[in-house]
C-alpha cells in the first residue's frame, strides 16, 4: 500500500510559485494519491521546526528569501550546498535535516542546452541564493563573470555600453519583475545588448518579464527559468526519494 508523503515549498509571499502545481501533477500521473505538496509562506524560520513537525514533512524546496537563512537550520549540507552556501532542497530522514542546491543542477542544464562558444563571459544580476548557484555553474565551466549586486554603489545603471559589449551571457538572478510586480524591471543599458547575447532571467512567473521583453528588442536570445525550476524540481524528487541522505 502506498505510504502518505507531504512535502512543500518554504519561502516567503510565494503565493505567485508554480512548484505546487508541479508536484501536484506529477503526483497524478505517478498515481501517488497519497502525495501532497503545500506552499509553507513563514514570515519567518523560527516556526519551521513546527510546520515540519504538525505537516509531517518528508522534504522541502526553499525559495526567496531564505536560500541562506535556512543553513543555520540544517543538521548536514551536501558538498555542493556548502561550496555554494545556499540551499533549496532540504530531506528529513530520521529527523535530521540534509541540504542540497539543486538550482545548480537545473541551472547547469539550462546552460548546456543554450549555450554558444562565444558565451564565454558573464554578467550576474544580484548577489542572492540563485545567484550563488549560478556563480558555481559558471566557475565549473570555466566562464569568468562580474557581479552586479543590487544594493551596491555599483549598481546596474552603471553598468557602460562595453561591459555589457563585453558580456555575452547576462543572468538576472533579482526577484524584480516577478508576479504580482510583472510591471517592475531593472535600470539596465539594454541598448548595449545585441544578437550575440544570451540573456537568461530566473523568473518563471510571468513567463516573459520587462527584462526579457527589453533585451528581445535588441535582438539577444532571451530565456526565463522555468526550464531550470523544472529540472531542479526534478532533481529534488530524486533525492527525496534516495534510500541514502
Amino acid at each position: 500500500m502506498e505510504s502518505q508523503a507531504t512535502y512543500g515549498l518554504v519561502g516567503k509571499g510565494i503565493a505567485y510559485s508554480f512548484s505546487q502545481k508541479h508536484f501536484t501533477n506529477k503526483f497524478k500521473k505517478l498515481f501517488l494519491k497519497n502525495h501532497r505538496y503545500l506552499l509553507l509562506d513563514l514570515s519567518d524560520l523560527s516556526s519551521l521546526g513546527a510546520v515540519i513537525q504538525k505537516e509531517n514533512l518528508k522534504g522541502f524546496n526553499v525559495t526567496i528569501p531564505y536560500k541562506e537563512k535556512i543553513l543555520p537550520y540544517l543538521d548536514f549540507l551536501s558538498p555542493e550546498a556548502q561550496k555554494v552556501g545556499a540551499v533549496n532542497t532540504v530531506k528529513i530522514t530520521d529527523g535530521k535535516l540534509m541540504g542540497y542546491n539543486t538550482d545548480v543542477y537545473g541551472f547547469e542544464k539550462t546552460l548546456q542546452l543554450h549555450r554558444k562558444p562565444h558565451h564565454n563571459a558573464a554578467l550576474i544580476l544580484g548577489n542572492g541564493g540563485a545567484a550563488k548557484a549560478v556563480k558555481y555553474v559558471l566557475e565549473t565551466n570555466g566562464i569568468p563573470y562580474h557581479v552586479i549586486e543590487r544594493k551596491s554603489e555599483s549598481n546596474f545603471e552603471s553598468l557602460t555600453k562595453e561591459q555589457v559589449k563585453a558580456c555575452n551571457l547576462v543572468v538576472q538572478c533579482t526577484p524584480v519583475g516577478t508576479f504580482p510586480n510583472e510591471h517592475q524591471c531593472l535600470v539596465f543599458p539594454f541598448h548595449a545588448l545585441s544578437p550575440e547575447h544570451l540573456v537568461i532571467d530566473l523568473i518563471y512567473n510571468p513567463e516573459y518579464t520587462e527584462f526579457i521583453k527589453k533585451a528581445s528588442e535588441q535582438g539577444a536570445k532571451c530565456l526565463n527559468g522555468y526550464f531550470m525550476l523544472e529540472q531542479q524540481a526534478e532533481k529534488a524528487w530524486e533525492l527525496w526519494n534516495q534510500s541514502t541522505p
